[in-house]
């Protein structure tokens, strides 16, 4: 992709969790654990992430660095050099539109994280109790024309970010975003052990009880796995063309690994504990951070200042990735029509913003209509479930699942070693066997699954 290598061999793993490490680590992941029984989706999380995710990252990072193309046209190339089919672009193009949906809705919870920082901060949030809060909730979002203003400046600013280069703007952003997540992230864990019910919260969070995990639990952790790790969506492949030759695959793997697992169970020391404080409900669900946790803000000690930098460390956590997620676009504009960098990313924001007004009316004038009610297992969502339907329950684990097949069988016996730096004989075998025979079934289990919401 015109040569560009990250500046430092840091390059791409800053580049990488700043990727992961966003929105479905501190907001997804403490609803998901709270619904799923604390401990018993915890434990699947982690081990679903070292079984399942390690190997589909290491394969789309194998694929980028391999063939040094956009997401859309890398397996194709690296097929073609061994005579095979460039049909097998179809790995980085589903992966590539699932992140171009992803973006677009998104971007809209972004734009609801923004406000909500600019809301604490100028003393604009409920107060009262659960009521209050979730009335300012359903009012804010009803609000076509304020969510869009809020989303677009979010985009806006990634497009800004993207439009300075891989050096300047991408890399330069990562590196900034990672310190300073984890000291928000510190302060917010220290002040909720100290103010919070951290007996009742950590006990919800991490005592074993296995009686919990239902196939519903099990499956949900898998899939976090996925949508946590960054992967199907194309950046992987995206940053692992700018990653240089001979650096460490197991390295930078264990840091994307290592830093969602921080991340997550930072999140969860603040927030449960908070939750259990204020006699509210941890598996309250996608409200939790907009309808629940606000009622905590406002009782407590300190709540503007508190609910402030929480929100601010969600803008922080949403950047990145979608930074990341707007880099596979511009990196293929840039490629395939020659538009200037800029160009390309003032366009591809332009687009996502436009695309994803079918979500953000979703929660107004379009709140009641659902596009395909002929069909049962899609009858009930809106255009905003449906895009988080596409995306996460149908294009990332099939771009898993193709990542899997294809490194695993149509590969494995080309891939370089120069390709697998870092990695032992035995461990290059593992990955071919888990990427052939075990990822493959896992991941179809869960798309399977996943086709009926």
């Amino acid at each position: 992709m015109n040569g560009q290598r990250w500046s430092t061999r840091l390059g791409f793993t800053f580049g990488a969790v700043g990727t992961a490490v966003g929105l479905g680590s501190i907001w997804r992941f403490p609803y998901l654990a709270g619904a799923g029984g604390g401990f018993a989706f915890i434990a699947v999380f982690v081990l679903a992430c070292l079984i399942f995710g390690a190997p589909v990252l290491v394969g789309e990072i194998l694929i980028g660095r391999w063939s040094r193309q956009s997401p859309p046209r890398a397996a194709g190339d690296i097929a073609q050099r061994f005579g095979f089919s460039r049909s097998w672009n179809i790995v980085g193009w589903s992966g590539s539109l699932a992140g171009f949906l992803i973006i677009t809705y998104y971007s809209m919870i972004a734009g609801w994280v923004l406000a909500y920082a600019w809301f604490f901060l100028t003393g604009n949030y409920a107060r009262g109790g659960v009521a209050p809060a979730v009335a300012k909730f359903e009012q804010f979002v009803a609000d076509s024309r304020e969510v869009t203003l809020w989303q677009a400046g979010f985009l806006l600013l990634v497009a800004v970010i993207s439009a300075r280069g891989l050096h300047r703007g991408v890399e330069f952003i990562n590196r900034i975003r990672a310190p300073a997540l984890l000291l928000l992230m510190l302060i917010l864990a220290g002040y909720s052990l100290s103010a919070g019910d951290v007996a009742r919260g950590l006990h919800f969070a991490f005592a074993p009880d296995m009686h919990r995990l239902t196939p519903a639990v099990l499956l949900g952790a898998v899939g976090q796995a996925l949508y946590a790790l960054g992967i199907s969506c194309g950046v992987m492949i995206a940053y692992g063309a700018y990653m240089a030759p001979g650096e460490s695959l197991p390295r930078n793997v264990l840091a994307v690994v290592g830093s969602i697992f921080t991340v997550s169970l930072l999140a969860t020391v603040i927030i449960f504990p908070l939750v259990f404080r204020y006699g509210l409900n941890p598996a309250q669900g996608p409200e939790l951070v907009f309808q629940v946790l606000p009622v905590a803000f406002a009782q407590m000690p300190a709540g503007r200042i508190v609910g402030t930098l929480f929100f601010a460390l969600l803008v922080l956590a949403a950047l990145t990735p979608s930074v990341g997620l707007l880099e596979v676009p511009v990196s293929w504009l840039s490629e395939r029509s020659g538009l200037r960098r800029g160009s390309a990313a003032l366009l591809t924001a332009t687009v996502a913003l436009a695309l994803g007004q079918g979500s953000v009316q979703s929660y107004g004038h379009l709140a009641h209509w659902h596009p395909f009610a002929a069909i049962p297992p899609v009858a009930q969502l809106t255009v905003f479930g449906l895009a988080d339907y596409m995306s996460a329950n149908i294009l990332m684990p099939l771009s898993a699942l193709l990542v899997s097949v294809f490194v695993g069988w149509r590969m494995a016996a080309h891939v370089p070693d120069a390709e697998l730096s870092g990695l032992s004989p035995f461990m290059r075998q593992l990955l071919m066997l888990t990427l052939r025979y075990l990822c493959p079934v896992g991941i179809t289990v869960v798309l399977l699954v996943g086709l009926w919401p």
